[in-house]
């Protein structure tokens, strides 16, 4: 008896989602006009408003939400600084904040004064490159809400063979980087699909060539092989000034903190290339300058105008707004609301939305900082 041959008929796009995931055994199918993975709709202020203004083209960003991001940088650049406020600007969202400690050295009192709860911070010792990995990717499985896993940092984190091996470098050449190029392959899809963000903390490292155009184009690199580079999402690096330039002095002439050049060296939110500044000051009053650095923000264009030994803000049609002002005056002069609002108005044109409809000079935006 001839078999009969079942008529196949036209799926529809909700058919064909459910019948894939099914397929997979989770939700790796989507609807782009609804809620999905791809998509950023969350983001972590970084602590810097002028940062937060280059990261995303059209809008005022941080830290991606559902993404693995890089905060690599030289010696005493800010970058467990930055880390901190970023992990207490995550908890004040609701977010379940992992941090992964390679050295040791972590100061519970320097994350409190950063604005961290540590009540609800999970201090973890980063035993090996395999243990972070193995972790996040237990802690995805198991909790339902986002997470924040900062990593302090990949370049100090050993293999589980450089801890069992000898003290020959070439023992376990690359061992780190093939453990990597696995582990982001299995976790890139589970932190998008839960919404939790990955923060790498690394070095830069003089990038050691035999062409000499290759040292001035691209001076430094970064451990942890091509693979950590394809993953990520951002790529904030954090270098210095040169010489004396390179610190902050109090009035007696005393290192107090650091002069610190950011350049998004790769951004998948149209913005890489772009570069600010700020200081970040050490011990008691630790963090990013943040109000200090909008004066320069915005010190590129005419908005605000010098007039005398002062300086005036500006509108769009070139007329005053308030009254004269003094640049050593500029924190005190936020803390009227309304010279505050016009300031952070000026920000948002300037440097989020000229960029974004491309007026101007480009060099405005772009620059070098390796400086």
């Amino acid at each position: 008896m001839a078999r009969t041959k079942t008529k196949v008929g036209k799926l529809s796009m909700a058919d064909m989602r459910a019948l894939i995931n099914k397929k997979a055994g989770q939700n790796v199918a989507h609807d782009l006009t609804e809620d999905n993975p791809t998509a950023v709709t969350d983001w972590i202020p970084t602590g810097s408003r002028w940062l937060d203004s280059i990261i995303c083209r059209g809008r005022r960003a941080g830290v991606p939400v559902g993404k693995i991001v890089e905060i690599a940088g030289l010696e005493a650049t800010g970058k467990s600084y930055m880390a901190a406020q970023v992990a207490a600007n995550a908890q004040k969202m609701g977010i379940d904040v992992v941090y992964f400690d390679s050295e040791s050295a972590i100061d519970p009192s320097f994350l409190e004064r950063a604005g961290c709860n540590l009540s609800d911070l999970l201090y973890v010792q980063a035993a090996s490159v395999e243990f972070v990995l193995e972790t996040i990717e237990e802690l995805l499985g198991s909790n339902d809400n986002r997470m924040l896993f900062i990593w302090d940092s990949l370049a100090l984190t050993p293999a589980v063979s450089d801890i069992e091996g000898d003290f020959n470098p070439l023992s376990s050449m690359a061992v780190k980087a093939r453990i990597l190029a696995k582990g982001m392959s299995k976790l890139t899809v589970p932190i998008a699909n839960s919404k939790s963000t990955f923060l790498v903390l690394n070095q830069l490292k003089t990038n050691i060539t035999r062409s000499p155009s290759e040292a001035l184009t691209t001076p430094y690199m970064t451990p942890g092989g091509k693979a950590m580079i394809y993953a990520y999402s951002l790529r904030i690096w954090l270098t210095g000034r040169k010489a004396k330039a390179s610190f902050v002095l109090d009035d007696k002439g005393f290192r107090i903190g650091s002069e610190v050049k950011v350049k998004l060296e790769k951004s998948r939110f149209g913005t890489q290339g772009r570069q600010c500044n700020f200081r970040i000051l050490w011990g008691d009053t630790i963090g990013v300058q943040d109000e200090e650095s909008w004066f320069d923000a915005i010190g590129s264009s005419h908005r605000p105008k010098r007039t005398g030994a002062g300086y005036t803000l500006m509108d769009t049609n070139d007329k005053p707004i308030g009254t004269k002002f003094q640049a050593s005056k500029w924190v005190e002069r936020l803390r009227d609301e309304e010279f505050r609002k016009n300031v952070l108005d000026i920000m948002e044109e300037e440097v989020v939305m000229k960029f974004d409809k491309r007026e101007g000079s480009a060099e405005e935006f772009y620059g070098d900082a390796s400086e």
